[in-house]
């Protein structure tokens, strides 16, 4: 086990390089919390996949595909149909509208009172969801490495927060590049294996039929059969909902506010679509496989939450030695890129939306320098990052809620009623600057109810009964609503306007930003990066193994260096359009 704690080791110390390299990009705010809005299509996408799978694909998520099979596609179906609409019309429209941040989108439509009241509740609320993918981490690396728990949590979250102090958004982009090739690269060297593993596809959808499987594996459950009556059809349509709606809503303006311009926003959805195609196919047959062929040695690991662990068990169990640390790597990075919605965005609101509105009530204007505000940006940085690290450990010191449960749970009770507002509110042109708050405070009435009547009666709702009535009322709310939009303000109206036509406007990069060394050094520094992560890679083949398993350690090695060569050539293509007597 010394071997994956080495490549750990040298792994980690490499993002570390990229994220302290990229932070020389830092020059201002505009830098630290969105790349300057210079990101590339493939770099912004490749991020936008990222920071949506983590370390909870591989442990919450693939624990529901060890206990229900299929059931849980329904999420990245969902995912993909969203990145779709963003590749279509929605990426271009967000980064159009010139912001920073999401809380500036949300300004731009519903005025300063929502702005504020978003921010500061993103602030909150943004760090628990970080801490859960945290936990998620330090669970998988804990099963991997067989260390304890608690410890790894602080030292991961250390590391994170200091990486994310350090680089910044350009930082995250980079590492989440480089670390989605080496999550990509060893998870589909895993499906391989767990398919030559159980005799091939055939072998694999023959298990669907085995008493022992058939009951579970449905792809749609009986009511009752699993806990809180999940993946049943019910179930399905309200999950899929409630992830399809998230992805179409003013919310996910954040994850499109660093490419360059409405052209590269759009290619940039349609990459996260492809890859979130590719790593639905191909992540959550391991677990299920694991389930048929080692479920006796699973619910015997002695863990807490045993099918959490159970892609963790079967990457130990089928990979070649020293390969177990380059996946354990893949997932500190890749929540390094999940964390960066309770760090780097949740920065962004502090410094460009909380801390301007106090010090303008507190009489003072004027902006802040660059300087500062970078320095306003590390420290704000460390206190969440601090604050992540201790939610994370009182999740893991609790027993009663499972990963899975919590995520969708936290999503049901405040994400729909704190969403479905920011998702009307593109949707119906004409929905009033102050309809807000009352869409709002309707969603959350079906969310407090379900309390009161849970400790009244003693029944809890389901989390589908629960987003069903919290959509009811929402709605109804919102058509109330629009029906006052011809009665309000002028002003008012003419604000909504005015958020749509520079929505609809496209951005002309080389007037509002202006082309710059930063448009191709991008291409050349991971280029080199990714070339030593395979250079690294080859190192596993002094390693005891057989041959047949040295082979994969040249397939990910080959995949690298051809990676490399990719960006290098694209990059002296975009330097030599823009210094093309330098070519």
């Amino acid at each position: 086990m010394k071997i994956e704690y080495i490549t750990l080791a040298i792994y980690l110390g490499l993002l570390l390089l990229l994220g302290g390299y990229f932070s020389k990009f830092n020059k201002n705010l505009s830098d630290f919390v969105r790349g300057g809005g210079q990101g590339t299509w493939w770099m912004v996408g490749t991020s936008m996949l990222m920071s949506g799978i983590s370390a909870f694909t591989f442990t919450g998520n693939a624990s529901a595909a060890y206990q229900g099979g299929p059931s849980l596609l329904v999420i990245y179906m969902a995912n993909c149909a969203g990145y779709a609409m963003g590749g279509l019309f929605l990426g271009r429209w967000f980064r159009q509208t010139r912001a920073y941040t999401t809380a500036d989108v949300v300004r731009s439509r519903f005025g300063t009172s929502v702005e504020q009241f978003s921010a500061f509740f993103w602030v909150i609320l943004g760090p628990f969801a970080a801490a859960i993918q945290l936990y998620a981490l330090a669970l998988f690396a804990s099963t991997a490495l067989q260390l304890p728990l608690v410890p790894l949590i602080i030292i991961i979250g250390i590391i994170v927060t200091f990486y994310s102090t350090m680089g910044g958004k350009w930082a995250v982009m980079a590492t989440d590049f480089v670390q989605a090739l080496v999550l990509l690269s060893i998870t589909m060297l895993v499906f391989y294996l767990s398919t030559k593993a159980i005799g091939g596809f055939g072998a694999f959808f023959d298990y669907f039929k085995d008493p022992r499987f058939a009951e579970d594996f449905s792809f749609f459950n009986e009511p009752g059969h699993f806990p809180e009556d999940r993946f049943t059809i019910k179930w399905a349509l309200i999950v899929f909902f409630m992830q399809f709606y998230s992805q179409i809503s003013l919310t996910t303006a954040g994850r499109f506010i660093a490419a360059k311009d409405g052209r590269e926003a759009s290619r940039a959805s349609w990459w996260a679509f492809l890859l979130m195609a590719l790593g639905s196919a191909i992540w959550f047959l391991p677990p299920m496989v694991a389930r048929f062929l080692f479920e006796a040695d699973i619910m015997a690991s002695g863990l807490e939450k045993p099918a959490e662990s159970a892609y963790s068990f079967i990457a130990t169990k089928l990979l070649p030695n020293g390969m177990m640390g380059i996946m354990i790597a893949a997932m500190f990075a890749a929540t390094m890129s999940s964390m960066d919605s309770g760090l780097n965005g949740q920065v962004g609101n502090i410094v460009r939306n909380i801390i301007p509105r106090i010090r303008g009530a507190l009489g003072n204007h004027n902006e802040l320098p660059p300087k500062t505000e970078l320095r306003i940006c590390h420290v704000a940085t460390l206190v969440l990052g601090t604050l992540i690290i201790s939610y994370s450990i009182f999740l893991s010191i609790q027993d009663k809620i499972a990963l899975f449960d919590a995520y969708l749970i936290i999503g049901s009770i405040v994400g729909v009623p704190m969403g479905f507002p920011l998702f009307m509110a593109l949707w119906f042109k004409k929905l009033p600057n102050w309809s807000y708050f009352p869409i709002y405070g309707s969603c959350m009435i079906p969310s407090i109810w379900s309390f009161i009547d849970q400790r009244q009666t003693g029944v809890s709702w389901t989390m589908q009964e629960r987003t069903l009535w919290i959509l009811a009322f929402g709605l109804l709310a919102t058509l109330i609503c629009r029906l006052f939009y011809a009665k309000s303000s002028a002003e008012s109206r003419q604000k909504t306007v005015d958020f749509f036509k520079t929505m609809h406007h496209p951005i002309d990069y080389e007037k509002e930003i202006g082309s710059s060394e930063i448009d191709y050094s991008q291409y050349f520094v991971l280029s080199k990066a990714v070339f030593l992560v395979g250079a690294m890679v080859l190192l596993l083949l002094f390693i005891p193994n057989p041959w047949s398993q040295r082979l994969y350690v040249i397939y990910i090695s080959l995949f690298f260096f051809s990676i490399s060569g990719i960006l290098y050539w694209g990059g002296n293509k975009v330097r030599n359009r823009i210094h093309p007597d330098e070519s």
